[in-house]
Parts: structure tokens; sequence; C-alpha cells
């Protein structure tokens, strides 16, 4: 961690100082008519300077302080480089060392998007790529491991017995063992062999069996070469869709994290979708199993990325079987998290302008210690509530006694600052309204929200928070 904090204090001196000296050479620019093309140049240069050291401060673990071999997303929506990560998880830690938050699960998602960018900056850039951890775990395929893993996929074309013994031995090889993940496409039509068991009668005819081979597949999947691979098999993502529908509640989860996996892309996600999907997925959100329903929900999640997908959620009722989790106490971050992202769709937001809404939200942002949950719920309101004089007002009426949005405005992440000091804002306008119509006009609060510190940009907690009432 001392080697890391090393780095980030030299990335961000550079940062600055590039900063600085943009800064001036732009002074130049703008000060002087006759700058010529040297110094339009030199812009040009610290410019492109500048990118580079934030990309490279983007693409090295949080950890580590390293450039990510193998990139991968916690539940927490931040990304680490697999190994350390696996380390952090390896020692008992169950929370995000970025964001402290209690982590909804401890799957790791590779991230293909920064990998691939990771890949094109270091070629582009003359640096080694650097090695995953399927490169650098010291496992080595010999061809007898080839042969051997092979003549079991092949075995799934013989009796029922030799079928379940071999899809035991294919789920705890691509398990245990990353290179047997990278190596499975090297075979000829693997996907259908694979899945051929699956396809012959009902899905689940025999629940172990299928267990195994779900299970199998989601393992294939972590490499993230093999995505688009099962995307692009005809039967690959309806099985998996049948497979969170039916089956054992460990294989309808780990289905479901399949699914959450390949939702990684918008083409597969529009996909998926299309492929129906949303309503198995959110079935197993609403039977509300502890196993299954985190799963669930990190899926909706990344297929409401889609905004047609968005609305199949909501239009299945999403909303009203959210909330009421919620209320019950049942993951609240994660299921906060989900409202949030479907908030952004007007159906929704007709769902969500409920006045209990607005106090169970305000509720959870007073009694929450996450800071992302916190985020979260006041976007739902700016979302909700922005142009809702009603709803306003009543967080107005709860800010007499609890000053919950004053107090995030003061002391929240920078996302949530924004959000709440917008709501805070318009509440303001309101009560100025409000003043100028009962005759107010020289009443101290107007004169703070017309002029002078009540102008400028920050000062909508104190605002907010000198509003003693508003009798309507």
């Amino acid at each position: 961690m001392a080697e890391k904090e090393e780095s980030s204090a030299a990335g961000g001196g550079r940062e600055e100082e590039l900063k600085k000296e943009l800064q001036s050479v732009v002074k130049k620019i703008v000060d002087e008519d006759n700058y010529g093309t040297e110094i339009t140049l030199k812009a040009i240069s610290i410019l492109s300077d500048l990118s580079d050291t934030v990309l490279t401060k983007k693409f090295r673990c949080p950890i580590s302080g390293e450039i990510m071999g193998d990139p991968v997303v916690l539940s927490s929506g931040l990304t680490y480089d697999r190994p350390s990560i696996q380390k952090w998880l390896n020692e008992g830690n169950l929370t995000c060392p970025q964001s402290k938050g209690v982590l909804s699960h401890t799957i790791l998602t590779p991230n293909c998007l920064v990998r691939k960018l990771i890949s094109s900056w270091c070629k582009g850039h003359g640096v080694a790529v650097p090695r995953s951890h399927q490169d650098t775990n010291g496992e080595i395929i010999t061809e007898f491991d080839r042969l051997y893993f092979n003549s079991l996929v092949t075995e799934m074309f013989s009796s029922l017995t030799d079928r379940k013994e071999a899809a035991k031995e294919l789920r705890r090889l691509t398990t245990a063992a990353p290179s047997y993940r990278a190596v499975f496409f090297e075979f000829t039509d693997p996907i259908s062999r694979l899945i051929g068991p699956l396809l012959e009668g009902s899905v689940d005819s025999d629940p172990e069996l299928q267990e195994d081979l779900i299970t199998t597949f989601m393992n294939l999947l972590v490499d993230c070469d093999n995505m688009k691979l099962v995307a692009d098999h005809p039967d690959a993502i309806p099985l998996l869709i049948k497979s969170v529908e039916f089956g054992t509640i460990e294989t309808r989860k780990n289905a479901a994290v399949a699914l959450s996996m390949l939702s990684s892309d918008n083409d597969r996600r529009l996909m998926i979708g299309n492929a129906g999907a949303p309503m198995p997925l959110f079935q197993l959100l609403r039977e509300g199993h502890p196993i299954a329903m985190k799963e669930a929900a990190s899926a909706i999640l990344n297929q409401c990325v889609e905004y047609s997908n968005k609305e199949k959620f909501i239009e299945l009722g999403a909303v009203k079987v959210l909330l009421e989790k919620i209320r019950e106490g049942k993951l609240v971050d994660e299921l906060i998290n989900l409202v949030a992202q479907l908030s952004t769709h007007p159906k929704a937001v007709n769902e969500l302008s409920e006045l209990d809404t607005v106090h169970c939200l305000l509720g959870i942002i007073r009694e929450t210690e996450s800071e992302r949950t916190k985020e979260n719920c006041v976007a739902i309101l700016y979302n909700v509530c922005l142009n809702d004089v009603g709803l306003l007002k009543v967080i107005w009426t709860e800010g007499i006694e609890h000053q919950t949005l004053a107090k995030l405005v003061d002391t929240g992440t920078a996302r949530a600052k924004r959000k709440a000091t917008a709501l805070a804002t318009k509440i303001g306008k309101l009560y100025l309204i409000h003043l100028k119509k009962s005759g107010g006009g020289h009443h101290p609060q107007l004169r703070e929200l017309t002029s002078g510190p009540g102008k400028r940009r920050g000062s909508c907690s104190l605002n907010l928070r000198g509003i003693k009432c508003w009798s309507l």
C-alpha cells in the first residue's frame, strides 16, 4: 500500500504540474494576438501528456498502484486488478477497499473494456502489456491436460452416469484452474457439446447435471475472451434464461450471474433483453431467496443500462417490488442502486412519486452509513421531486426537523452534493416565490436568497437550514 500511495502521489504531482503549465500556455494564447504556431503545438503537447497521465492513473489498481493486467469489477462497481483484490478477499475482508461499503457478493466480473483500453494504450506507447492473472498463475496446460479436458466434454454424449461424473469434473476444473477456462474454445464446437444434454428434453430434467453444467458455463465467462464466443452460439443465451427460471436455486443463481457477465456489452444487453430474460430475472428477485436475490438484482442492474430493458422491468412491476423489499430491510444498498437506475425512466418516476417513498428515501439517507446508498437515494429524489412542487414541500418540511438534505449538501459525495444542491436551490426558489406572494419581500431570508452570499455556489445548505417554515 505504501508503494501505491507513493505512485499515486507522484502521478498526482505530475498532473498538477501539467495543469499549471497548460494554464500558463492557454493564458498566452488568449491574451496575445500573435501567439504563433509554436505555442499552439506546445499546448497540444501538454494536453497529450496530461491525457496520458490521467489515463495511466485510471489504469492503475487502487490497491497495488500498478497498471492492471486482469481488471475485474467488484460488486461495489469499482475496478481492481484480480490478484490484488483476490488477496484482499482471501484475507477475510468483506468490504470494498475504496468505498468501504459492505460487499453484496465476492464474485469478480472481468472488466473487458478496461482491459482492452489498457492493451491499446500500452501498444500505442511502446509499453509492455501487463500479463493477466491467467498468464502468471504458474499453471501450464500440457497436451495430456488438453486431451483429458476434451474427453470430459466428449462424455456429454455418453451414459447419464458418465455425463454426471464428467460434468462435476468440468465444474471443478473450471472453478479451480483459470488455464482450463482459456483452452476450452480450442476444441471443436465445445458449447454445443457441453450443453447438449440440457437441450435434449426439459432443461431441469436432471437438476444435478444442470447445476454442474450451468456453473461450468458461468466459470468459462470469467475469461473475457470467451464472452463473445458464448454469446454468438444460438443456444447459449436461451439456455441460460431457461436456467434462471427452472432448476435448483444454485443453478438459477449461477445462470443469473452468467447473464450479468454477458450484459457487460451494449449489444449483448439488448440481445439478452429481447430473448426474454427480464421475466425470469424479475421472478428470481421477487421470490427473495437470500442466495439468489443479490445476483438477480446485479443482473437486472446490468440489463437496465439499456433503456429498452429498463422499460421492460418497469412494466413487469419492478419498482413496486423493489420498494416493498427495501421497506422490509432486504438488500437495501443493492436495491436502492437498482431503483436509482430505473428512476431515470418517466414511467418509474410516476410510480416513485408517492409521499411514503420520499419519506422512506429520506429516512435511509439519515440512517445508512453507506455514502453510495445516500448518493443513490438523493439521485432518486432528484429525478422524482425536482419538478414536483408537492414533493419538494415534503422535503422542505422534513428539513425543518432533520435537515437531511442540508447535511448531504455539506458532507455527501461529489454526485450527492450536486443532486442535493439542485434540490435545495429549487426549494429556495419556491420559498422566494412564497415570500413574495405573502408580502415578505424584505424578509432577511429572502435577501439571503436573492443577493450576496446566498447567490454563490455552495450556499444552498445555509439557505436550506435557514428556512424554518413554509405555511401553505
